[in-house]
């Protein structure tokens, strides 16, 4: 199959070559491993029942080492992300927090019993790390698609990461069925998985520097060195005052925080599906990781599926659709008294996550101005990172508020969805290409 079947080039910007979008994709495929293995199906089981011991407190430790971590990227991914605009450096910027998420992962393999401060770091520094990165690799996204297909081609890359986070859960999950026929316990195989993660991670992200180019519309030219204060100031204090006055930059206000709900609600399944399936169902580590498996089948299939029906009938609409989508699995989740009900609420949550996250990704890059992608997307990350802090430790809370009723915690998850719906209806994107502007406002 060659790249330009994968990647049309009609869907893709003047001089953009189908070879870069595969660059671009590929860096979802290398690292959704990490959240795949290590925030979603093993090290956060791992870490509340083998790290600190099953301790009452140990969920709650758990979120607030996400939430210390999140809140360490808001602090920084706004004035990161300005700095690239300015020195067109966003891929340099991509390979420091690339290496830094695999050391950090790497760090995992060394956490045992009773090792919660090095736990903790690792966690903190690696998650950090890949929410640069993440941050990053999305603000090149207006670079490669045009506006008519911003959809789809979001929706490539996010089936290709769901792609990939299977690829790293399925050999963790190979090598985990292997130890245990051998008798090892989880403080001997979990280890191995995080070393799995990131030898994945390093390997795929290769292609990601070797194909996609720095472009960048800001002043900078190659060499050239600029003060970053203009950039600082901008991040920290021009960017608010321009989102609260601004009248063209009132929708991305308001899609900011339709993100911090909606994405609080999915950390929680990202941070907690495990913590879930085992301490409520009754799982044990091995269904589990299968349970994550299927749910990223259906995640790859519902992101590339929904891209292109989110650029047919307009993206305010499409998510709106998933939202709903998402109410309707927390209902589920909670009714399910055994496996059955369960796994289709899996179902359910995966086509969901796929097409919300990769609607939400495309809608800030309609709406990001073209010198300020990068600012823009540092500030879609600091929602999203609210919302990481917000979500899990609310569930978090409730768990430990109500002597661990894990189902009146997901309960409390779908009330954040109910307030995304909320806050997307005064989002107006403006119209381009094939959506007219009834479309585009949906």
């Amino acid at each position: 199959m060659t790249h330009q079947t994968w990647f049309p080039q009609n869907a893709l910007q003047p001089g953009v070559r189908p070879r870069e979008v595969w660059g671009w994709a590929l860096y979802d495929f290398a690292n959704s491993g990490f959240t795949t293995v290590v925030i979603t199906a093993v090290f956060n089981a791992y870490f509340v029942g083998v790290v600190a011991g099953g301790a009452d407190w140990a969920t709650l430790a758990w979120t607030l080492t996400l939430g210390v971590s999140s809140a360490l990227v808001m602090l920084t991914m706004p004035a990161l992300g300005a700095h690239t605009d300015a020195h067109r450096s966003k891929k340099r910027w991509l390979s420091v927090s690339t290496v830094g998420c695999i050391a950090g992962t790497l760090a995992l393999a060394w956490c045992g019993p009773g090792d919660l401060v090095l736990a903790v770091v690792a966690v903190v520094m690696a998650n950090l790390f890949f929410s640069w990165g993440e941050s990053l690799i999305a603000s090149f996204l207006p670079e490669l698609a045009r506006p008519e297909a911003m959809g789809r081609v979001s929706g490539w890359g996010w089936s290709l990461g769901y792609l990939g986070g299977m690829l790293a859960l399925g050999l963790s999950l190979g090598y985990v069925l292997w130890a245990q026929a051998q008798g090892q316990t989880a403080s001997q195989f979990v280890p191995v998985t995080m070393v799995i993660t990131a030898v994945v991670f390093a390997l795929a992200a290769v292609f990601t520097f070797a194909w996609l180019h720095e472009r960048g519309a800001g002043p900078a030219s190659a060499g050239t060195a600029i003060d970053p204060g203009p950039a600082r100031r901008t991040t920290l204090r021009e960017t608010a005052t321009d989102l609260l006055q601004r009248p063209e930059h009132r929708s991305f206000l308001w899609l900011m925080g339709c993100a911090c709900a909606y994405q609080a609600g999915i950390s929680v399944v990202i941070a907690l599906a495990a913590v879930y399936a085992e301490q409520a169902m009754g799982f044990g580590q091995t269904q589990t990781m299968a349970l994550i498996f299927l749910v990223n089948i259906a995640a790859a299939a519902g992101a590339f599926a929904f891209g292109y029906f989110q650029d047919r009938i307009g993206h305010r609409r499409a998510l709106s659709f998933t939202l709903w989508g998402w109410v309707g699995m927390t209902l589920l989740a909670v009714a399910a008294q055994g496996p059955a009900l369960f796994w289709v609420a899996a179902v359910l949550a995966g086509l969901c996550m796929g097409s919300s996250q990769s609607a939400g990704r495309a809608m800030a890059g309609l709406l990001a101005p073209s010198e300020r992608v990068a600012e823009f997307y540092g500030l879609w990350t600091f929602a999203t990172r609210l919302a990481a802090i917000v979500g899990p430790i609310t569930y978090g809370l409730v768990t430990w508020l109500t002597s661990g009723n894990h189902r009146l915690a997901i309960l409390s998850t779908g009330l954040f969805f109910v307030v995304g719906l909320l806050l997307l209806r005064p989002v107006r994107l403006p119209p381009h290409g094939n959506v007219t502007p009834a479309a585009a406002g949906r």
